[in-house]
């Protein structure tokens, strides 16, 4: 058993409020251009500090690129929130990895605080992941040299192979990836993103301490019939997909557990309404705006508040090696009436240009009884 109440904090609890130490987000897409400006301050909003992916196109593999991205994220904050607003937010830079990736860059971008980690993608598993890795001996040198500093990898684990049922892309890839990998590199720090199986949670639980993975809110609440509920739902699919309810289960029960292995990474991942009603949806849900509210939801309902800001706040950075946030954060319960409309079911955001960007965000249309206030 895992203690809650794993240090001393700010964090306090009533039966209409809820305050904790400030949060941050360990997995997040902002993207670029005017779509980062349209939804930059949703993560900014909660949160102090947020691992920025790195799958923009081109893909972010140098520190100049990881130095110039951080700066656009920055002013597109500034314009779009403020300058307190941008003051107040720290974006953490990850190099993507590819099978051409220099150990001298990554280890020189890690030594210089500019990058905080590094991104594992199997190449086609996800959006923007061509340029990712087919083979992982070809960047065994990277490994090793990650493994030597002390950097972490980031990995989305999931299978490519054709064979493999979508459905077990991500068991499969603990078993004849992961598994492997850490056998060979027993000191590196892997942090295994969004998982969404039980085989994961329980992969995770029996690992070293070097070993973490973060939850989302969306597989949180969902499972794969989601997907189908009253036709076809674009805005439910995701990489990885949603999985039985029994997987989801699982999850809930690792995220409120106290073991400090797992925690927050809403894997936010905004694409534009067309780009998901298309003949070829993108994978992706923009959890951003309602995240921190979603998590609550879901560690009310699982009678756990008292161990959300451990999960929200301190397990994250403790495993990173930084400093917990001296701020604050105070969410409300509110419960609706009956005849109140739900969240916006599209959201048209101000993004620099003529044309707002239109996006629908998870939770559309429902309600939740906690907001920030």
């Amino acid at each position: 058993m895992y203690n809650a109440r794993m240090s001393e904090s700010p964090s306090s609890t009533d039966r209409e409020r809820l305050t904790i130490r400030q949060p941050d987000d360990w997995h997040v897409h902002l993207r670029d251009g005017a779509l980062l400006q349209a939804v930059v301050a949703h993560t900014a909003r909660p949160f102090a500090r947020a691992i920025v992916m790195p799958n923009l196109k081109p893909p972010i593999t140098t520190v100049a690129q990881a130095q110039a991205y951080r700066a656009r994220i920055l002013t597109a904050l500034e314009a779009s929130a403020g300058a307190a607003a941008a003051a107040a937010f720290t974006p953490l830079m990850t190099a993507y990895l590819t099978e051409t990736t220099a150990p001298e860059e990554l280890e020189r971008g890690f030594e210089d605080g500019v990058f905080t980690a590094a991104k594992l993608y199997p190449a086609g598993a996800t959006t923007n992941s061509d340029a990712g890795v087919r083979d992982l001996a070809h960047i065994t040198p990277v490994i090793s040299c990650m493994e030597r500093i002390g950097m972490p990898l980031l990995i989305h684990g999931e299978v490519t192979d054709p064979a493999v049922d979508i459905f077990d892309r991500e068991a499969v890839f603990i078993e004849r990836q992961l598994q492997p990998l850490l056998q060979r590199h027993p000191g590196l720090k892997v942090v295994l993103e969004h998982i969404t199986t039980r085989d994961a949670v329980q992969f995770v639980e029996a690992a070293p301490a070097n070993v973490g993975a973060t939850i989302t809110p969306h597989h949180l609440h969902i499972n794969r019939n989601a997907l189908f509920q009253g036709g076809l739902r674009p805005d439910f699919y995701c990489l990885p997909v949603a999985k039985r309810e029994q997987h989801r289960l699982a999850l809930r029960g690792a995220a409120i557990s106290g073991n400090p292995k797992f925690f927050l990474g809403t894997d936010s991942a905004p694409h534009p309404r067309n780009a998901k009603e298309s003949s070829c949806g993108c994978a992706g849900i923009y959890n951003a705006p309602y995240a921190i509210e979603s998590y609550a939801e879901v560690f009310s309902q699982e009678n756990a508040l008292e161990r959300l800001e451990d999960f929200a706040s301190c397990f994250g950075p403790r495993f990173y090696g930084l400093p917990l946030n001296e701020g604050t954060i105070t969410l409300e319960r509110r419960e609706a009436a009956p005849e109140e409309a739900g969240l916006p079911a599209l959201l048209e955001l101000a993004n620099g240009t003529d044309q707002p960007s239109r996006l629908v965000p998870f939770h559309a249309g429902e309600q939740l009884s906690w907001r920030l206030t």
